[in-house]
């Protein structure tokens, strides 16, 4: 067993030193920072101008338990509005939904809010927020009393399934600890009973009564999908505008009636394949003479790891101790080139060429520069009753899916043959993914509301769904699947690979997407989109074109996407 301290038995302990006398001039030349714990919640929704007066917030306070609202059990939703600029032919606001489960709004919004309002029209509002247990609404999910202890059990990773004989077993034990401690933890709040879609989808119609508005005009992505398709299935005749970007399978999401979400995946690390041999050598650095010699070697790569892990050493500006690149380590770097080959798949080519060559520096920085988590040691612990604006928070992750998803009373063999399951429909990412139903392992606790459908309506205005040709999470089977249900739909497809469609800009998609929010037009059934550039091509936009600017900073941003467990 590992012993592992806690950050308080490092700290040095210091001579207690005296306080300065106060000095009034001192404080007023020091003005209090704005914090989200500054804006009185209530009931009634009330703007006030915050971020340097570039956005307004607002704190909700709805009940906890919509089927049964008290005084006592409320959550506070942190809302944040992105104003229109231009006032003639006001449309109204647009919501949104960022994914996750467990993305944050309130972050995507100050981040890249601008740019989808350049997308969706300078006649609207955005308005996002943060879903119960996320981010700034508060009560949050948090599954440990202290950030440094959720940071050591990371630490404890026992490695992606199928790396090494046993694995399986550990993972399952590991995953019903963290669903058993996480549960302990949470018991208190009772917020893990109210936190399913249903809810949030609940949240999102109070808040849209709350701005006075009789409809809801929503773009969902990833998990805001199954949200916005939640939301059109409970409440189909508030729906004025929906569009659902890279969607996630109603059915297969709340009853695990088929698989679907990997049915593209390796479609995806094909286009690597064709991508990198069409590139050449000089512009992908893991070419080979076919695309199928390109897949040997990456194949050749992996069991030389598996075999031999790679071991960083010790060096200025990078690691202070010694890394070890693992055959998960590589697994989980494929799963996430495959979110965004625009920007992915180059550095991707280079990271695997420099480990063919025994060196993990590329890796290891390429790995520091996609994160920015800070030292155990120095990590603010902020309690769960007390705003925080984070890019996304993890721990809501497995506990919205679970919330959703049927009770799992898997024995570790079955869970086995779901793996292996999994690893036939997708070689590439398969194993990582078997983490999406391990997160589930151990829980208990069930929701208050569940809703089992039907997941469809004739809802006001026909919901555009739009989809990439090959999503390595979110498939294009889902979104026809979904669209069956809803009359008058259409799948907008783009002839691109990854998560989402701005994964990879397209002024063509862009300019559907516009049309429907102003004009609430509907594209061609059948039509196909091209995007603007390809994987190893340059990717930039065309200058002065301020659509196509903003698509090129969308398709660069940071969704909060976690590569190896999120939709």
């Amino acid at each position: 067993m590992v012993v592992l301290l806690s950050c308080k038995s490092f700290i040095k302990l210091e001579r207690p030193r005296l306080h300065a006398p106060f000095n009034e001039k001192d404080a007023h030349e020091t003005p209090k920072k704005w914090t989200w714990s500054d804006v009185e919640p209530s009931r009634q929704l009330k703007w006030e101008r915050c971020y340097d007066d570039g956005f307004d917030c607002a704190r909700l306070d709805v009940p906890m338990d919509w089927l049964n609202p008290s005084d006592d059990e409320r959550v506070v939703l942190a809302m944040m509005r992105l104003r229109a600029t231009e006032q003639h032919h006001y449309k109204g606001p647009v919501f949104f939904n960022p994914g996750g489960p467990g993305g944050s709004g309130i972050y995507a919004l100050k981040d890249h809010g601008k740019l989808l309002q350049t997308v969706v029209g300078l006649n609207h509002d955005i308005i996002s927020w943060d879903p119960r247990g996320i981010g700034a609404s508060v009560s949050r999910v948090d599954c440990w009393d202290s950030p440094e202890k959720g940071r050591l059990w990371a630490l404890q990773d026992v490695g992606v399934v199928g790396s090494h004989p046993g694995v399986l077993y550990d993972a399952f034990a590991r995953a019903t600890a963290f669903s058993q401690g996480c549960e302990r933890t949470m018991n208190a709040s009772n917020l893990l009973s109210h936190i399913g879609t249903p809810s949030h989808a609940r949240d999102l119609l109070e808040m849209v009564d709350q701005t006075e508005n009789d409809k809801l005009k929503f773009w969902g992505f990833s998990y805001g999908t199954l949200l916005g398709g939640t939301f059109a299935a409970m409440y189909p005749n508030k729906v004025e505008r929906l569009v659902s970007d890279g969607n996630v399978d109603y059915r297969e999401w709340y009853h695990q009636t088929h698989i679907n979400f990997l049915r593209d995946t390796d479609k995806v690390m094909e286009a690597f394949y064709r991508f990198c041999h069409a590139a050449g050598p000089l512009s992908c650095a893991f070419y080979a003479e076919t695309p199928a010699a390109i897949e040997k070697r990456l194949q050749d790569l992996l069991q030389s790891i598996r075999e031999h892990p790679i071991i960083v050493s010790v060096f200025d500006g990078g690691p202070d101790m010694p890394q070890l690149i693992t055959w998960s380590h590589v697994k989980r770097l494929i799963s996430a080139a495959l979110y965004r080959p625009i920007f992915m798949f180059k550095k991707f080519a280079e990271v695997l060429k420099s480990l063919e060559d025994r060196d993990g520096v590329p890796f290891y920085a390429l790995m520091h520069s996609e994160s920015s988590t800070p030292p155990i040691c120095s990590i603010e612990a902020i309690p769960p009753n007390v705003p925080a604006v984070e890019e996304d928070t993890g721990d809501a992750f497995p506990a919205i899916m679970c919330a959703d998803l049927p009770l799992m009373n898997q024995t570790v063999e079955e869970f086995g043959e779901f793996a292996r399951y999994l690893e036939e429909i997708s070689s590439a990412a398969g194993a990582v993914n078997t983490l999406f139903r391990l997160a589930c392992i151990g829980r208990t606790v069930r929701p208050n509301w569940k809703f089992d459908g039907p997941f469809e309506g004739n809802t006001s205005h026909p919901i555009l769904y739009v989809a990439n040709i090959a999503d390595n999470v979110s498939p294009l089977v889902s979104a026809r699947n979904n669209s069956l249900g809803f009359p008058g739909s259409v799948v907008l497809v783009q002839n691109s690979y990854g998560h989402t469609t701005l994964s990879a800009a397209s002024k063509c998609t862009a300019g559907h997407i516009r049309a429907y929010f102003q004009e609430g037009l509907m594209p061609d059934v059948g039509t196909l989109c091209e995007p603007d550039y390809y994987p190893f091509q340059e990717a930039k936009p065309d200058a002065g074109d301020e659509l196509s600017i903003a698509l090129h900073g969308l398709s660069k941003a940071n969704w909060g996407f976690r590569n190896e467990f999120h939709f």
